[in-house]
């Protein structure tokens, strides 16, 4: 059952990868089954402090990220995207994107058109003994 559902990100603790090789970058995850009472919509709020990674990755899913605070550089299909404060970055599901590296603080939102974030498949480049230069 779906109903209207309010969460307040300030409430919610950081998440991590387990594997820092994924990257160090932090995440909430405002909105996904079970925990919350949604059935079509992943969302969450990505945060990054300068030295951070979010390692290049690809999963089936579409996503969204819409940039709330700093300026950093997303990686999508091998070409840098400009990520800032009202800027929103498209990208297509399967296509490879990461956060090599932040120098200053990063926090986007971020959306996926799924039930559940234990829906999404990351494959990370690393993982699969894959490179993308």
């Amino acid at each position: 059952m779906t109903r209207p559902t309010s969460v307040d990100a300030a409430c919610l603790p950081d998440e991590r990868w387990d594997d820092p090789a994924r990257g160090t970058i932090r995440f909430r995850t405002l909105i996904s089954a079970p925990a919350t009472p949604t059935d079509s919509m992943v969302c969450g709020i990505a945060l990054m402090a300068p030295g951070e990674t979010f390692a290049l990755h690809s999963h089936p899913q579409a996503e969204v990220y819409f940039g709330l605070e700093g300026e950093g550089m997303v990686m999508i299909d091998g070409k840098p995207h400009r990520l800032a404060p009202g800027v929103a970055l498209f990208i297509p599901g399967g296509v490879v994107h990461g956060v090599p590296e932040v120098s200053a603080p990063l926090k986007w939102f971020y959306t996926f058109a799924t039930a559940s974030f234990d829906d999404i498949q990351y494959r990370f480049l690393h993982e699969a003994g894959e490179r993308h230069d």
